[in-house]
């Protein structure tokens, strides 16, 4: 399901709930909703993280927004596993900040009230596993090829291991996972949760996969493949 619509309506629901505010910098998680009454969902299988968007831009290569793209990946890839029979979220369907519609979390940052968005979210509905979407700028033209992004969890490492290996394959690269200590997301999501950064816009090679949909469709096909593997896994160890 794509859910602008239900996210929107359920922090809303959120917020009238908590009527959180906070004037320190730390950002506390959004508010457990399995008390207040509310019809419960199906169960979630993936959210798909399409990473920035609105006035967050992300990565920037020439003309190249990292937003776009990873928007773009983002709605091909939950098409992908829709069709493989994953019960999919995709938390941004169009060109805004996910800061937008938190009308719960009351500080200054936006850029933290967009990651608190994201996470709240994913705390919410307690899917099987999260992969956020995003894309890599270096200094160098010759820096190349995928990076997954783990939590301390076991279970977001062996998902890493998994999606690590099959974007290996694709790219013919022998990058290792690594662990995120700073990252918002991985920090504060309360499920197996995985940041993918696909490759290097200022990579040329890169770069073409990125932007070509054939070569998008190719690179989806292993990611999705090994997110499929790693919800196996999760289901056998669950």
């Amino acid at each position: 399901m794509i859910v602008r619509a239900m996210f929107f309506a359920l922090l809303f629901v959120i917020s009238m709930l908590s009527g959180v505010t906070a004037a320190a910098p730390a950002v506390p998680a959004a508010p457990d909703v399995k008390a207040s009454g509310l019809p419960s969902l199906p169960p979630v299988d993936v959210i798909i993280d399409a990473g920035h968007g609105g006035v967050d831009g992300g990565a920037v290569y020439g003309s190249l927004l990292e937003k776009d793209i990873n928007l773009k990946l983002a709605v091909k890839l939950y098409t992908l596993l829709s069709g493989k029979g994953v019960h999919a979220v995709l938390n941004r369907t169009g060109d805004y900040a996910l800061s937008e519609e938190n009308r719960w979390l009351r500080i200054p940052s936006r850029h933290k009230r967009d990651l608190a968005q994201r996470t709240g979210l994913i705390n919410a509905l307690q899917p099987r596993l999260v992969v956020s979407i995003h894309l890599n700028v270096a200094r160098s033209s010759s820096k190349r090829g995928p990076l997954i992004i783990h939590q301390r969890s076991e279970a977001s490492r062996q998902a890493a291991a998994l999606l690590q290996e099959a974007l290996n394959r694709f790219y013919g690269t022998g990058t290792q996972p690594v662990l995120g200590k700073s990252y918002y997301l991985l920090n504060h999501s309360m499920r197996p949760t995985v940041i993918a950064e696909l490759g290097y816009l200022t990579n040329g090679g890169d770069r073409a996969i990125l932007t070509d949909p054939k070569q998008q469709d190719m690179l989806l096909a292993a990611l999705a493949s090994a997110i499929e593997q790693a919800l196996l896994r999760l289901q056998n160890e669950g």
